[in-house]
């Protein structure tokens, strides 16, 4: 009973926050040009890797989601350091991850959340086209004859802003939602079962703590919104504020399956630099946090706290939104195990197996993908199995290089 109450108002205090950040998401996704943006991101120099920055900031895409993205951006002729802006700064913010990073942990910690996604980006970018080796223009034109997507956003103001509603409250939270409960469900283990003597030794040695929260938050894979609550239980067990914000930047923004992918499509050098640039950035930031800001800045209050108690007493407008997004989430999950399983076969398919799909965005990605080659009748992409079955008369070749242009490995 005592988990209950605690995810219950870790939930409540984050779901109305977290409503508004996937309806704004929704309306940038409509109403922002992913063609105009590539466009901003072509050239050498510093303005492109500020510009990369500065569109991935306010976009909630998580490690997983933004990869394609960013292949996407490169193959519209973006340069290598300002993708490696973009793959830093968008997984650690969101519009959606600020709202609900000012709602459970205070307004200076989400002012200092997209500062630090900014400086990491920019210093990540800028090293990479430095030292990131040879810059190489991945050209889709050449070997897999992707036809050009045309502008699929829906015409008209009324139409668009209806369209980004859904894609906010349905697509986007299919995207993150996964990892969002498993944020809010760690988060509830670790308030009410870990005991505060186990973190006291770690908060007399930041540093190695800030380097021990590294080592998890790397394969442990956490959404930019998952990590908020994390971060919370970590201060309520007796660790700094910089260490929490640690967790916050190491662990949306690194994990093992997209530095995987990065090595591959960018090369190990740049890969490198992207790691140690959000580990850099997200220590100093933290370190800065602890030692040259007040600590009354990054108090929690009780309720936010997510403090057990049998008395509590919940808003109607807070318990509602938790009503809605667990029905959304719930809607999601259906409707993904659903699409996964809905695979029409024939006399003329193919299967391909996939790695580095971690959430619908990367499952839609692949998709299109797949389905502008030439001979391509129909493909369905499972997240759950990791694979692609293609029905038509097509070109294997072709399909397995889409799959790689499009940011993900063939495995067989």
């Amino acid at each position: 009973m005592e988990l209950l109450y605690s995810l219950i108002n870790i939930l409540n205090e984050m779901s109305p926050y977290i409503l508004l950040g996937f309806i704004i998401a929704g309306l940038l996704h409509t109403f922002v040009n992913p063609a105009t943006m590539s466009r901003h991101l072509a050239g050498s120099g510093w303005k492109p890797v500020v510009k990369a920055a500065l569109f991935g900031i306010p976009l909630p895409l998580c490690s997983c989601g933004v990869l394609p993205t960013a292949v996407s951006l490169r193959r519209q002729g973006a340069s290598k350091a300002a993708s490696t802006s973009f793959l830093i700064a968008t997984p650690q913010t969101g519009v959606d991850s600020i709202a609900a990073t000012a709602s459970l942990l205070g307004l200076p910690f989400a002012i200092i959340r997209p500062v630090a996604a900014l400086a990491g980006a920019v210093a990540g970018g800028l090293a990479v086209g430095r030292f990131g080796g040879k810059e190489t223009q991945q050209d889709c034109a050449t070997g897999c004859n992707l036809q050009q997507a045309p502008d699929e956003r829906p015409a008209g103001f009324m139409a668009r802003l209806l369209g980004g509603i859904r894609y906010g409250l349905v697509d986007m939270v299919a995207s993150v939602g996964k990892w969002l409960v498993i944020g809010l469900v760690v988060a509830a283990l670790i308030t009410v079962f870990v005991p505060d003597s186990l973190f006291l030794g770690l908060s007399h040695y930041p540093l190695l703590a800030m380097l021990a929260v590294v080592a998890v938050a790397i394969p442990m894979y956490i959404c930019a919104t998952g990590s908020i609550p994390i971060a919370l239980s970590l201060m309520l067990k007796g660790l700094s504020p910089g260490i929490a914000f640690v967790m916050l930047m190491a662990g949306p923004a690194a994990n093992f399956a997209s530095i995987i992918i990065l090595n591959k499509t960018m090369g190990r050098r740049a890969t490198t630099v992207y790691v140690g640039s959000v580990v850099v950035t997200a220590i100093a930031f933290g370190l800065a946090i602890d030692l040259l800001m007040p600590h009354s800045w990054f108090a929690v209050s009780g309720m936010a706290a997510g403090t057990p108690t049998c008395h509590v007493e919940f808003g109607w407008f807070d318990t509602s939104c938790s009503i809605l997004l667990i029905g959304l989430l719930v809607y999601a999950a259906i409707r993904g195990h659903h699409h996964n399983h809905t695979v029409k076969l024939n006399d003329m398919t193919a299967t391909f197996h996939i790695n580095g799909m971690a959430c619908p965005h990367c499952q839609a990605t692949v998709e299109k993908a797949i389905r502008g080659l030439d001979g391509v009748d129909n493909v369905v992409v499972s997240l759950s199995d990791g694979t692609a079955t293609v029905e038509g008369s097509f070109d294997s070749d072709k399909v397995i290089k889409a799959i790689e242009l499009a940011g993900f490995e063939y495995a067989g």
